[in-house]
């Protein structure tokens, strides 16, 4: 009896299996479903996430580095501060050693003087760090996937007349005032015009979209075009990644 009952059990268990592994991707497809806002700032209907952009599991490590990377590329580095080798000045001793009741000099340019060089000063410096394709698109899928919640589509914004009167009403209405980061198409003239002037919302085209961005701002809007600019352009393909 006891054998038996055994082999029901290994039998059994297999199907419990395929509904466990299930369950998590109905959720993940249901936590990827956002709603798209009309220009009134209502759902007018629903649009799902691509998936290998909004669906990844987040990776900390990997989006602090990109964000330090980011940061260190930032950095100008071309400060110069010459030494008492390289600024102006006659290299003769400016008075005799002894017999004047001052202080021993040899040089005009002696850090001493104003008009001298430089002791320790800053020097031209290279701050760039390098990350790699795979790295740079897997810091940029798990800052997507951190933010999908705070993510959403308008529709229509970038048919609209380039007023700004026009887009600071549709991001009241959707509830969105503050820290905005709004992504556009390449072809959104009219939009840019219109939005460059908010103080709280920071443009950027669909295809330079990175992690420093994505995490520095409470409110993401796509629109359509710009999210499908962004799947077709950040999607790896078969022969590597889009250029």
């Amino acid at each position: 009896m006891a054998t038996n009952s055994t082999k029901q059990v290994k039998k059994a268990a297999p199907k419990t299996a395929e509904k466990a592994k299930k369950v998590p991707e109905a959720k993940k497809e249901a936590g990827l479903s956002v709603s798209v806002i009309g220009l009134d700032g209502k759902a007018t209907g629903k649009m799902t996430l691509p998936a290998e952009l909004f669906g990844a599991k987040v990776n900390g490590n990997l989006l602090a580095q990109s964000v330090r990377v980011y940061l260190a590329n930032q950095r100008e580095g071309g400060a110069k501060a010459k030494t008492r080798g390289e600024v102006e000045g006659s290299s003769r001793k400016i008075y005799r050693q002894k017999g004047t009741g001052k202080a021993r000099h040899g040089s005009i340019r002696a850090p001493i003087f104003v008009g001298g060089g430089v002791v320790f000063g800053p020097v031209t410096r290279d701050y760039h760090l390098n990350m790699s394709k795979s790295m740079k698109r897997g810091a940029l899928v798990s800052a997507l996937s951190a933010k999908a919640a705070d993510t959403m589509i308008v529709d229509g914004m970038e048919d609209m007349e380039p007023k700004t009167k026009l887009v600071t009403a549709v991001l009241s209405a959707a509830e969105a005032t503050d820290k905005v980061l709004l992504i556009v198409s390449k072809d959104a003239a009219n939009l840019v015009k219109a939005a460059r002037n908010i103080g709280y919302v920071t443009l950027m085209n669909a295809k330079d979209l990175h992690p420093y961005a994505l995490i520095t701002h409470k409110k993401i809007i796509f629109t359509k075009k710009a999210l499908e600019e962004s799947k077709a352009h950040f999607t790896p393909i078969k022969s590597g990644l889009t250029k």
